[in-house]
């Protein structure tokens, strides 16, 4: 593992949210950012854009030495324009691109490789040391910001996840049913918890968030006032 960046001399503020695909750790963490003018950071898009590329080149994660030897050719970043944030590949605005049902699980199977853990690793912590953080993902608190004063594990059922996710598609034009999102949410639920390098599990100071049946508005309260309490 590279070098820690983000240690106790950074006087930044981080709050991690992690949880699995589809809780609403990226809409949430948005808002939460927005609210407080704190820089937000969705790690689960360096992971997509990584994927996209390895299905460009017809790469699969089946072949780490290609996977570890491609990495060299990719360039990864964060932009913010007007408070949004860009990610760019090999200098291409791939924001829109990643986000499909195909890339996504590309982005599940190629973050259980070592090589591309690490390779994201710098750049999150990079973030975290010189601004404060809003930064959703699947290791945040327990192995990316393990000293992040704020600590969420966000979820919610499989189904409330699925038909959030089967609503967001649809508004984005794409033809799937909720039996293929229900399907795909429980698989990346699988390989994500089940991987051998840094797996979904809640930091052991983590606060649990559960938030079937909360409105978008109502998780964002509940976040800030957990950030508040540390008289933020």
């Amino acid at each position: 593992m590279n070098k820690l960046i983000y240690t106790e001399d950074i006087k930044m503020f981080a709050i991690a949210i992690d949880g699995p695909a589809g809780a609403g750790k990226s809409t949430i963490a948005k808002d939460v950012s927005k609210r407080l003018g704190y820089i937000y950071v969705d790690t689960g898009a360096l992971y997509r854009a990584v994927g996209l590329h390895m299905l460009r080149r017809g790469i699969t994660a089946a072949e780490p030495e290609r996977v570890e030897a491609e990495l060299k050719n990719i360039d990864v970043t964060i932009h913010f324009q007007d408070g949004n944030q860009l990610v760019l590949l090999n200098e291409e605005d791939v924001s829109g691109l990643i986000r499909t049902p195909e890339v996504s699980m590309a982005a599940s199977t190629f973050s259980a490789l070592p090589s591309v853990r690490e390779f994201l690793f710098d750049l999150q912590q990079e973030l975290a040391a010189h601004n404060n953080v809003v930064m959703d993902g699947r290791d945040i608190g327990t192995v990316v910001l393990p000293k992040a004063q704020v600590k969420i594990f966000l979820t919610a059922s499989p189904e409330e996840r699925a038909r959030r996710r089967l609503k967001d598609l649809e508004e984005a034009g794409k033809a799937i049913s909720y039996e293929e999102v229900l399907k795909d949410v429980k698989e990346r639920d699988y390989n994500d918890s089940h991987r051998a390098i840094s797996p979904l599990l809640p930091a052991a100071d983590a606060v649990h968030f559960d938030n079937t049946g909360y409105t978008l508005e109502q998780s964002v309260e509940k976040i800030l006032a957990l950030v508040r309490a540390k008289d933020v």
